[in-house]
Formats: C-alpha cells, structure tokens, sequence
C-alpha cells in the first residue's frame, strides 16, 4: 500500500468523522418540549373588582409550540390528574415569541358566585403541553397558588 493512499484513507475518515460528529451534534441540540417559569396568581374579589386567577409559562420545542391545556384545582380534593385528563381541559392563550418559543398565558373568567365557592387554600395548576410536531410534555403541579378571601 503506498503513503499517498494511506494518507488519503486517513483524510477521509477524518472528513467522514467530522461529518457525523457533526450531524450528532445538531441532533443533541435539538430540544425537548419543556415548561418553564411556571407562574400562578390568584387575586381575591375588592370592592368592585372581581376575583381573578392568571397562569404564565415558557414552552419550547424546537419544532414549535402548537398549545398548553391548564387545569387548576384544590390540593385538598386529592384530585390526581393524568396525562389523558389533561386533554379535555381549558386551553392557554400561546404568544409566540420565536421559532421554539411561547409565553403562555391562562386567565380564565371567575364570576362572584364561583370566587365564593372556591375551597380556600393551596391550589396547584397542572398542564399539558403539546408541541407542533405532536410531542407532549405533562406537568402535574407546575405551579401553586393559595385562594383567599
């Protein structure tokens, strides 16, 4: 075998090398659907201003956030939501603010009569979070917040 081929063979396995190497790391770049930042906050009713509850978080996946399902409930009640619960619940409102990115935000509407029929105490907000490409990501308590009167 002559050097010339020699090193010719060497080079193209460190080109092909190279190659791979760096098709593995874009495929370790890409990331996961995660939930971050997690934020709840419920504001009792004040003279005339209602009760009022609003959820916030980060969602991102590198093929694009497509929704977040919100469920907010007492932690006495013992109510243990899976995944499959997750799918028929309310919807948060996704703003998208890059490729990967949404900040998601939940405010539903509490009349009177619901804020004087909530269970005072620790309530914990979960959510399911689907992304573009159909992956999904669930967050059993991925906040807490207390409701008081």
């Amino acid at each position: 075998m002559s050097k010339r081929l020699v090193v010719s063979s060497v080079i193209g396995v460190a080109v092909f090398g190279a190659v791979v190497a760096g098709g593995l790391a874009v495929a370790a770049a890409a990331t996961e659907l995660t939930v971050d930042h997690a934020t709840a906050r419920y504001t009792p009713a004040s003279g005339k201003k209602t009760a009022s509850l609003t959820f916030t978080a980060d969602v991102r996946d590198d093929s694009g956030v497509k929704s977040l399902n919100v469920l907010a409930w007492p932690a006495d009640s013992k109510l243990d939501p899976t995944e499959r619960d997750m799918r028929d619940v309310d919807r948060a409102t996704c703003a998208k603010v890059s490729a990967e990115k949404a900040v998601c935000t939940y405010a539903p509407p509490i009349t009177e009569k619901e804020a004087e029929k909530l269970t005072e105490g620790t309530w914990y907000v979960s959510v399911l979070a689907t992304a573009k490409d159909g992956d999904t990501t669930f967050v059993p308590k991925a906040a807490e917040f207390t409701v008081v009167r």
